[in-house]
């Protein structure tokens, strides 16, 4: 009887071990596989985070070389406005100058005619000189 006895807490203290083995293991089993997946749920959120800040950066980016070609082409644009208005300037200063001295050149042929010269006018005073 004693052996039975004996035998029946061996058989059952082996299955509780089994059992306490198969209750570890599943366990384990269950944390590996918790870890797993907040191991892989951190990855996946620090690629969305990193995903996230490539696609500020280059927004940023384009934003920044949009603005840099707008005020580009806005002070290329001025530079142009302003060649433009110095050429037109120059221009009519030299016509301008071109009128007067044509003014001149006629004013000077009508004094220096010999029917317009009068005793002590300047033409005539240089008539006389050249003459000399």
């Amino acid at each position: 009887m004693v052996v039975v006895v004996l035998v029946v807490v061996v058989v059952v203290v082996v299955v509780l071990v089994l059992l306490l083995v198969v209750v570890v293991l599943v366990l384990l089993v269950v944390v590996v596989v918790v870890v797993v997946l907040l191991v892989v749920v951190v990855v996946l959120l620090v690629v969305v985070v990193v995903v996230v800040l490539l696609l500020v950066v280059v927004v940023v980016l384009v934003v920044v070389v949009v603005v840099v070609l707008v005020v580009v082409v806005l002070v290329l644009v001025v530079v142009v406005l302003v060649v433009l208005l110095l050429v037109v300037v120059v221009v009519v200063v030299v016509v301008v100058l071109l009128v007067l001295v044509v003014v001149v050149v006629v004013v000077m042929m009508e004094a220096g005619k010999p029917e317009n010269l009068q005793p002590g006018s300047i033409p005539n005073y240089l008539n006389h000189q050249l003459c000399r």
